[in-house]
């Protein structure tokens, strides 16, 4: 599979739903496959929280990893790479490359946003990623597949550009953020400006990837509450207790404390605290229907094929969020397939279970 990185920039202002702007801006992306003459096979995918453009096949041999939704894209693989052509941005304000908080305020300048970059919301991100296409001449894509924030991103190409993809494939999301995930997501970014060494978005990256930060690393540890079910957390550690510690140590950890712990303290290595605020914000602030009078007002725009994806055992979106929309595009008479994946995984079900809907992905593209 021959995998490009590029990094587009553009000097246009990218104008905010906030009113604030970005100027210039830029966003970093990958392609696998092959562009053909006429452009109709092209597949964006969109990433969510975490994730980066980077999703599939590896950069050399050396790498330990991946891209993140390797088990869906390649060769041969459900989103077949000798067939179409696909492309995967990374998000305006995430950490990989696109404009971020750590980004020059202006070109040439040492100062960096910082707590100064203005909130991005979902539309933004699509905004964006809308130019990017218009700029390679891209006037139609294939598909559009994402899970979770990626989800989100889908849905709202699906509403602010009617027809521009023919089908849309949303993945363990919702159309609004509830007051539950809000509530967590503000339990994350709240440990975050509490750790001092997050010194109000003052700090040093190079020291935060060296040393760590324990607020992000409380964070990513809350997030994993949303991201597995009760069930997966039972059956991968039950009550089991590490070996080497005692039990009756006041710092004795049990097996689901070692994994948590673990993971928290790997993530500031790799993901920067500035962009976790900033998506967290942009995820909370997501409602498909702003902007319009309801979401029936919203999804009345849709022309494209709409084809959600939930998984039963997802306790952060959970599956009725979807079913939601299936409902509305009903009502409205617009086509809308809705699958419900028998899972009890959890949220992540989108990227671990890749086998359970692989196959729904395939006859979806084969029409």
């Amino acid at each position: 599979m021959k995998i490009q990185t590029k990094k587009a920039k553009f000097r246009q202002p990218l104008y905010l739903e906030s009113g604030r702007l970005l100027e210039p801006w830029e966003i970093v992306y990958e392609t696998y496959g092959k562009l053909n003459e006429d452009k109709s096979n092209v597949i964006l995918i969109t990433h969510a929280l975490s994730g980066s453009h980077h999703a599939a096949g590896k950069y050399s041999d050396e790498d330990k990893k991946p891209g993140w939704w390797d088990d869906l894209i390649g060769d041969g693989k459900a989103v077949d790479t000798t067939k179409f052509f696909v492309i995967s941005t990374n998000v305006i304000g995430s950490c990989f490359g696109s404009t971020s908080p750590l980004h020059p305020i202006s070109p040439g300048s040492e100062e960096k946003y910082r707590l100064k970059f203005p909130v991005v919301t979902i539309k933004d991100m699509v905004k964006a990623q809308k130019i990017l296409l218009d700029s390679l001449g891209i006037q139609r894509l294939k598909a559009i597949i994402g899970g979770s924030m990626g989800g989100m991103q889908a849905l709202r190409f699906a509403v602010e550009y009617p027809g521009f993809a023919k089908d849309i494939i949303p993945l363990a999301t919702t159309h609004k953020t509830r007051a539950a995930v809000i509530a967590v997501n503000t339990i994350m970014k709240d440990s975050i400006l509490a750790d001092p060494n997050f010194k109000n978005g003052n700090y040093d990256p190079i020291e935060i990837t060296k040393n760590g930060l324990k607020g992000l690393e409380v964070a990513r540890m809350m997030g994993f509450l949303g991201y597995l079910n009760p069930k997966t957390f039972d059956k991968k550690f039950g009550r089991e207790y590490v070996k080497t510690d005692g039990m009756f140590e006041l710092f004795g950890r049990f097996q689901v404390e070692s994994y948590l712990e673990y993971n928290g303290a790997n993530f500031p290595k790799w993901f920067d605290p500035l962009s976790y605020i900033y998506i967290l914000k942009a995820i909370s602030l997501f409602d498909l229907s702003r902007g319009y009078i309801s979401l029936s007002e919203a999804l009345l725009n849709v022309k494209d094929n709409l084809h959600l994806i939930s998984f039963k055992g997802d306790t952060l979106f959970f599956p009725e969020e979807m079913s939601e929309i299936k409902k509305t595009m009903d009502e409205l008479g617009k086509f809308c397939n809705y699958f419900e994946i028998d899972s009890n995984y959890g949220h992540d079900s989108f990227l671990v279970e890749v086998d359970k809907f692989e196959n729904i992905i395939v006859d979806i593209l084969k029409k």
